[in-house]
């Protein structure tokens, strides 16, 4: 009985061990509601029933999230996750703020939507500020429900400015998903067999995988050869990423886009920044990726970090291309719309009052330093990339080979996620952690986030 006893203890000893060893989540002020929904199960036998069969999911059972405050998200058991994805770099401010919350539903109570064919100030004050964040001439403005319709609108743009057809965008970028968007995207992984025509994909700038490493000239004489070989000589534009965010949080060369934007140019073309991941302040340095690399596009397109997870999206350009708009009828009917544009205003207005982008920079930088040392103690961390709050860790098995890592990332979320971390995943082969948390995220939840890495990776 006494050694059946002994034993007993000494178990329940180790497992209050282990329990202590885990990384423990930094306190969050916040009791979430009580959950009497459907179960995680019915739901997901409702999606495989009625949704597309296309929709998949993160970890071998998926999630039921049913709240979220500021950077942390909760599931049907009230259980707290700290959240390092943001619903694909969309949430920017923190899940349900209190003053976009408050935005959205004063405007709501007044009016839901009209239509563009009347006045309403709410579109107009929010074009006013957005408009004030851009660089030179960039101040007209169209909105748009997505990113997608975003950089479908800004090819369009770009042709009829021009009057040629041919978009240059580069290889491994992801851009959208409709007919013209799914051209200009380059990863197999997210292109059908449909028509998508007039468009060539330059060798890729990836100072880590690419074949001139960060050699920008030699990738800008790529661009220099499309023009002369696949074109006329003249071409409608250039599209790019400041960052990839689909393709791995894959940073661009430093010196690409300004060689790249005079060849572009001096071809007739317009040069296109898609900032529907990079932008509102996520790259922490400055409010706008392409910032970063010292040059001022054309157009520019946003969504995502635009309102916070609200359906909206925009496209910004100068009053002269504006104009081809206006050869024909242009209309979106909820592009906008007063419920999004009052809840964007609020997004602004949150970024600056709360200092935001500052705390994207801070944060995210000792965070890129911490993920940089926990490399130098895992052999599977190949690489640590980005800025601010749009990092990637790309995990392989072998460092001179650069082979991916594609079931060990899967393992590693699992492990993750059981400790109460969510993070996104990514790249061409799916190897490559996507860390783009609220701009809210804290040190003490970098401190965190990096604590249960080392633990999940620990134990592959």
């Amino acid at each position: 009985m006494m050694q059946g006893a002994r034993i007993a203890r000494r178990g329940l000893s180790r497992l209050a061990a282990a329990a202590a060893a885990l990384p423990r989540m930094p306190a969050f002020d916040h009791v979430p509601l009580p959950y009497d929904g459907p179960s995680a199960a019915e739901i997901a036998r409702k999606r495989t029933e009625f949704l597309s069969p296309s929709l998949f999911h993160f970890y071998s059972k998926p999630l039921n999230i049913v709240e979220g405050k500021m950077q942390y998200l909760y599931d049907e058991r009230g259980r707290r996750y700290l959240d390092a994805f943001a619903g694909i770099a969309t949430v920017c401010c923190g899940h349900c703020h209190p003053d976009i919350v408050d935005a959205i539903t004063a405007q709501a109570s007044r009016l839901q939507h009209s239509t563009v064919l009347y006045l309403n100030h709410a579109i107009a004050d929010f074009a006013e500020a957005l408009a004030s964040k851009m660089p030179g001439d960039l101040k007209v403005v169209f909105f748009t429900n997505s990113g997608t319709e975003a950089n479908e609108l800004a090819i369009m743009m770009a042709r009829l400015y021009t009057g040629s057809h041919d978009i240059i965008s580069l290889r491994n970028s992801y851009h959208g998903n409709a007919a013209g968007t799914m051209g200009a995207t380059a990863q197999k992984n997210w292109k059908f067999s449909v028509i998508q025509s007039g468009v060539h994909h330059a060798v890729n700038p990836d100072p880590y995988r690419g074949a001139f490493g960060a050699d920008a000239e030699k990738y800008v004489r790529d661009v220099q050869e499309i023009i002369e070989f696949g074109t006329t000589g003249q071409v409608a534009g250039f599209i790019s990423e400041a960052i990839q965010g689909v393709g791995g949080i894959v940073e661009l060369s430093p010196g690409y886009l300004p060689l790249a934007y005079e060849k572009v140019r001096k071809a007739g073309g317009l040069c296109i920044a898609d900032e529907v991941q990079a932008g509102f302040a996520r790259v922490g340095s400055h409010f706008w990726g392409f910032e970063t690399h010292g040059v001022v596009p054309d157009i520019v397109t946003m969504a995502k970090g635009i309102g916070n997870g609200i359906p909206l999206g925009a496209v910004v350009t100068t009053p002269d291309i504006a104009q081809v708009l206006t050869r024909r009828c242009y209309f979106n009917t909820f592009g906008g719309n007063p419920l999004c544009t009052a809840g964007g205003l609020a997004v602004l207005r949150v970024l600056e009052e709360e200092g935001l982008q500052e705390n994207a920079h801070a944060v995210g930088s000792y965070l890129k330093d911490r993920l940089r040392a926990l490399q130098d103690k895992h052999e599977i961390i190949g690489d640590v990339r980005g800025t601010g709050f749009m990092l990637g860790v790309e995990l392989v098995t072998d460092r001179q080979l650069k082979t991916p890592a594609k079931d060990e990332i899967c393992h590693a979320m699992e492990h993750m996620k059981d400790m109460g971390v969510l993070v996104g995943k990514g790249g061409f082969y799916g190897n490559v952690f996507r860390i783009t948390p609220p701009l809210c995220f804290t040190k003490e939840d970098a401190d965190f986030f990096v604590s249960v890495m080392d633990a999940a990776l620990s134990k592959l």
